[in-house]
């Protein structure tokens, strides 16, 4: 008995363009894979990217606050550094 084999199966050139697909899609070095972890790699940078960008806006209107407003210089280093004036006393109060 003999086995049928379809006639596009015998065609040289779909089997050459097949095995180059196959190829490309998963032994390559930029396969279909590592487009995909790529893609996800840039998505990430970029969102890494707009959080820096909003740290480094939000820092430089409180350098520029401080700079230009002395009672907002005067505000940051009783709140952050605990400095006080001469004769006060300073509380700090904890919450849980």
């Amino acid at each position: 008995m003999r086995v049928r084999i379809p006639s596009f199966l015998r065609n040289k050139y779909l089997i050459a363009l097949l095995a180059v697909l196959v190829w490309l899609l998963f032994f390559d070095s930029h396969n279909l894979i590592q487009q995909w972890r790529m893609q996800r790699q840039l998505q990430e940078l970029r969102q890494e990217r707009e959080f820096y960008l909003e740290e480094i806006r939000r820092d430089s209107t409180a350098i520029e606050e401080l700079t230009n407003d002395p009672d907002a210089l005067e505000r940051y280093a009783r709140e952050r550094f605990l400095m006080k004036k001469e004769g006060e006393d300073v509380f700090i109060i904890v919450e849980d």
